[in-house]
């Protein structure tokens, strides 16, 4: 039977395999009989751990003990429960790690934008302003898909529907219009149709004022209720705007022009052993090449925050993740909601328990770099680097809140599996390599390669290339499929 133990401190271990009840385990120096049946990527405890001691991974506590626990007895939320509480005061520490510089000059095929942005993708995308016209919008692309199927220079025709854009107030009403006009902005689109119908709170004249200064031959604008047939008329604006954008083609761009989003879903026992770490490390690598990453879920960074507000370039970027991480606290406690009401069901089921454990595997995605700024929800990214972004952990909120930040591709682990895909190319890391061959049609890349005995520097650098591929136009499966669904964070009164 195999085991690991990530950390000589740790006084539990992560099953590589399942083990039942007697049998003997004799793995990485350790011997221990199975006190119990456990599945693999869950925990066994390597030396007894006594009631309210701390469990041990990663070098850190994941949680307590509420029973004493022998050694071979499966850890898991019956016997290790939260050390977590309430909005906590943190005191700056510095610990800049240094990050080894591993670039070597790597480049992808891009779309250079007039105003210095770089798209992996050529596509016109239609973006509603208000949730009346989403099924106009999915005429007109479905239309424009068929009609320009033969248009090679353009990567297709894509509608990002939404239920918002009226009966909104406040905070919510600018939210929904900061990430519809962070889409229109995105250099994977070489051309936009935004479509109004006319009555709307966000309606067109109102969207302009934050939209912005904007290329009139990239976007154009329709009200659906001052023309006669607005699917005939969005389908001659569709004509202008595929001659628009199929001026562009693809050329040498650097990788410090690219911005990658930092996400996880579905997590199990091995996500912060192979896909985290594996994510940690391109990251990493990205920074050094001169590109920015994005790390979010805010509430996945509870009980690891620590280890990135000390990463913080400055004491202003650590009172920023310091505010980030308090704020949203504070947003649990508004609901009267615990703020450690994680993992989920799924999570459980592949081996975590506690919220600091899947913290402590989440974070990892953010490698070792130091961390240069912290972006609002809606917020687009300006700093080359390690950036934090303030969203929840919902996979679709958070990896739709990346797009609108600027990334032109996200990456997403998991070991649970889901067909996910957001507005711009989501590559699915499975974290072991049972799910990869499981949902081949799901998964881009097998991390569980690791567990096989292969190193992190050799599975980085096939990563590392296989991103620069989807950046210069290989599809991921989620696109192959079809999975581009938008969602927006909501936190207010709809009337």
């Amino acid at each position: 039977m195999a085991l690991i133990q990530i950390h000589e401190a740790d006084n539990v271990a992560v099953m590589l395999e399942d083990v039942k009840a007697g049998e003997a385990i004799i793995s990485a120096g350790i011997t221990l009989v199975a006190l119990e049946d456990i599945d693999k990527g869950h925990k066994i405890a390597i030396r007894d751990v006594q009631q309210g001691e701390a469990v041990i991974k990663y070098g850190f506590p994941i949680g307590h003990a509420v029973v004493n626990v022998k050694a071979g007895s499966w850890v898991h939320t019956h016997n290790c429960k939260t050390n977590l509480g309430d909005v906590l005061e943190y005191e700056y520490q510095p610990n800049l790690l240094q990050v080894p510089a591993a670039c070597n000059h790597m480049t992808f095929q891009g779309y250079k934008r007039e105003n210095g942005r770089v798209g992996v993708r050529n596509e016109i995308w239609i973006i509603p302003t208000v949730s009346c016209v989403n099924r106009t919008a999915q005429l007109l692309a479905k239309w424009a898909n068929d009609e320009f199927a033969g248009v090679d220079s353009v990567d297709g025709v894509f509608e990002y529907t939404h239920p918002y854009g009226c009966s909104q107030l406040g905070d919510d009403h600018e939210t929904t219009q900061r990430i519809l006009a962070a889409l229109v902005n995105h250099p994977n689109a070489g051309a936009v149709l935004v479509l109004g119908l006319g009555c709307e709170n966000n309606n067109i004249a109102e969207f302009k004022k934050v939209l912005g200064e904007v290329d009139a031959e990239r976007v154009k604008f329709l009200i659906a209720q001052e023309v006669e047939d607005e699917v005939v008329s969005g389908q001659e604006v569709l004509k202008e705007l595929v001659a628009y954008a199929s001026k562009y083609e693809r050329s040498e761009c650097a990788a410090a022009d690219l911005v990658v989003g930092l996400k996880c879903g579905g997590s199990d026992g091995f996500s912060g052993i192979t896909g985290n770490p594996l994510v940690g490390a391109f990251s990493d690598q990205l920074v050094a090449c001169g590109g920015s990453s994005i790390l979010t879920e805010v509430p996945e960074m509870f009980g690891a925050e620590t280890i990135l507000m000390n990463r913080a370039k400055d004491k202003a970027v650590f009172a920023k993740i310091v505010t980030l991480i308090n704020d949203f606290k504070d947003y649990f406690k508004s609901y009267n909601q615990p703020v450690y009401e994680n993992p989920s069901p799924g999570n459980k089921k592949g081996g975590i328990s506690t919220l600091e454990e899947k913290s402590l595997g989440c974070t990892q995605k953010g490698g070792r770099s130091i961390v240069c700024d912290v972006l609002h929800y809606g917020q687009s990214v300006s700093a080359k680097g390690l950036n934090l972004l303030n969203g929840p952990g919902n996979d679709a909120v958070a990896t739709t809140a990346l797009a609108a930040a600027g990334c032109q591709i996200v990456l997403f682990t998991t070991g649970r599996g889901t067909p996910l895909g957001t507005a711009v190319p989501t590559i699915k890391v499975a974290t072991n390599s049972d799910l990869f061959r499981h949902k081949a049609n799901w998964m881009d890349f097998d991390a569980g390669q690791m567990l096989a005995g292969k190193s992190l520097e050799t599975v980085r650098e096939e990563f590392f290339q296989y991103v620069l591929a989807v950046a210069s136009g290989q599809q991921t499966k989620a696109e192959i499929m079809g999975f581009r669904e938008i969602a927006i964070f909501k936190n207010g009164v709809t009337l």
